[in-house]
């Protein structure tokens, strides 16, 4: 005879529950312990869950807490600690991962602005991004090009110069996020903004904004500071 595991019917009952549901009616504790049975699969999830609440503080906290700082979670192995650290990074890639639209255009600051917070889930290091555009606003391609401060004095401004031509941008903008803070731009976030306002535009490429990311909000520093470029399109922010 088949040995029965331990709440198996507590973890069948958590499955099914999610499966005609969904998560919406579902408490965190509940959605770290469904999640924890696929690494955890011969224990209960629940008090575990508990505790990684009780010293995060919520869901985003457990989410966003360090490897580190996950495996001194009585019960949390380094396997659960992996699946917990890779849900973040795969919302993202799932928010991301989307065909080019031909009729989306990027003329809109709220349109860069929200496609950037999309970019920006689950990342807990600061992280900038190089969005280039083509002479009729749409996506050539984003992708990141510095993990760190946003220091114009760290960031490979020849390497972005080549990705730029390379990819035949007509104008380009950058975006940084401050991870758990407020997005009010930083004298460094200043003077990047300023450089790049400075050097792109005479190369014939448009600087068109520099976004510094929060969670959800967004601040556009070049119409903030009123750093714009002398000549150029500019984008709609009303």
């Amino acid at each position: 005879m088949k040995e029965k595991l331990p709440h198996e019917g507590h973890r069948e009952r958590l499955k099914n529950r999610f499966l005609s549901s969904g998560l919406d009616n579902f408490e965190a504790h509940n959605i770290l312990e469904l999640l924890l049975f696929y690494s955890i699969p011969r224990q209960d999830t629940n008090e575990i869950a508990h505790a990684l609440i009780e010293r995060f503080g919520s869901l985003k906290g457990v989410l966003d807490a360090d490897f580190s700082e996950l495996v001194k979670v009585k019960g949390i192995k380094e396997n659960s600690a992996t699946l917990i650290k890779l849900i973040p990074q795969l919302a993202r890639a799932y928010m991301t991962d989307e065909e080019v639209d031909e009729s989306l255009i990027f003329d809109h600051a709220d349109k860069i602005g929200e496609y950037f917070v999309k970019r920006f889930i689950g990342e807990t290091n600061e992280v900038v991004y190089l969005m280039l555009l083509d002479n009729k606003w749409k996506l050539i391609k984003c992708e990141k090009i510095f993990e760190g401060s946003v220091n114009s004095s760290l960031i490979d401004m020849r390497k972005i110069a080549e990705v730029v031509f390379l990819n035949k941008a007509s104008s380009l903008i950058l975006a940084h996020n401050h991870p758990n803070g407020i997005p009010v731009p930083s004298e460094e976030d200043l003077g990047t903004t300023g450089l790049f306002a400075s050097i792109f535009p005479s190369m014939g490429v448009h600087f068109l904004e520099h976004f510094v990311v929060a969670g959800k909000q967004y601040t556009p520093i070049v119409h903030e500071t009123k750093l714009f470029p002398k000549d150029g399109p500019k984008l709609r922010y009303y």
